[in-house]
Order: structure tokens, then C-alpha cells, then sequence
């Protein structure tokens, strides 16, 4: 599988339940949600006006998405929804990259910058810094509609979160 046939396998409807802590562990916390991740048409006008934002040829990006979720998080069972674009450009081998993740969160104009990497065992490796934080998220398929993700986040404070989500299509749409 190469890194484009991996982003359009995950184009569709989703369901996740979550299961995170903190380290050292604290309280256990668990979520459901459903999501959607749709495939960015290259002339997408977002897709142009981001490209721009970061000073990036259109004609470089192997692929972008928009991912969007609702569902309910956290011992209190709050509602939660928000939505990202992403948007990846293969380096010298099609398996890796970088990507760019902005938020469509209309408090929240940063955009992340980060690497992507797809292994032999056809793993998509994902990885992230800023200023305050460090991402590591690893997703990868058990079959076509059965997904599963793990992430850790470190703070420069130190405090780390830890999360493993199991993903269940539910369509294309």
C-alpha cells in the first residue's frame, strides 16, 4: 500500500471509542464519537488559500483532508465537536513527508507542521512539535473497515497523554 491509497482508505463515516490517561495514570477517561474524513480535491479553493498561507506550490501536495467529529468525551460525558484540515507532501520517497494540520476552530488560526511516515507494516507514523507540546500517533488497519490509532502527547512541562482509539466505518458518507 502506498501512502495515497492509506489516506483514501480512510475516506468515509467512522465511529471511535477512545480510551485515554494521563502518565503517571489518573483518572481513566473514555469517549465515543463519530467522524468523517473527506478527500481534498487538488483545485479546492481552502486547499489554494492554505497552500498560500504556508508558502506552498499546489502542485506539491500528494494528498489533503478534512476531518470533522461529534461525540461525547470524559468522565462528565461532555459533548465535544471540532473539525481539522491536513494537508501532506511526500519528501524523496512516497512513503514520507510532512504534513500541516490547521484547526477549523474559528479561536484557533496555528497551524501545526509535522512528519509523516508510512512503514513496511503499512503503519501511517505521524509526529508533531510546537512550542509546548510534542505529538506521536501511530494508526493502522486490521481490514478496510476496522481501524485502530494510539497517541502520546508530551508537554514541555513534562506531563504526558496517552490515548488508543479503535475506529469502525460506518460508510462512505
Amino acid at each position: 500500500m502506498d501512502f495515497s491509497d492509506f489516506i483514501s482508505q480512510c475516506a468515509g463515516k467512522w465511529f471511535s471509542q477512545r480510551t485515554s490517561h494521563a502518565i503517571p495514570p489518573q483518572a481513566l477517561e473514555a469517549g465515543t464519537c463519530d467522524f468523517w474524513i473527506d478527500l481534498i480535491e487538488p483545485g479546492d479553493a481552502i486547499l489554494l488559500e492554505r497552500c498560500q498561507a504556508i508558502g506552498l506550490d499546489p502542485a506539491q501536495v500528494t494528498c489533503a483532508i478534512r476531518t470533522h467529529w461529534q461525540g461525547q468525551v470524559g468522565t462528565a460525558n461532555h459533548a465535544d465537536s471540532g473539525a481539522t484540515f491536513s494537508l501532506f507532501v511526500a519528501s524523496d520517497s512516497p512513503k514520507q513527508g510532512q504534513f500541516w494540520r490547521w484547526s477549523e476552530d474559528n479561536s484557533d488560526s496555528s497551524v501545526i507542521q509535522g512528519h509523516y511516515h508510512l512503514g513496511q507494516d503499512e503503519a501511517l507514523n505521524l509526529s508533531a512539535s510546537t512550542d509546548s507540546l510534542r505529538s506521536e500517533e501511530r494508526l493502522w488497519f486490521l481490514n478496510p473497515n476496522l481501524r485502530e490509532r494510539t497517541s502520546v502527547i508530551t508537554h514541555k512541562a513534562g506531563s504526558r497523554y496517552a490515548s488508543f482509539c479503535s475506529e469502525i466505518r460506518m460508510g462512505l458518507k
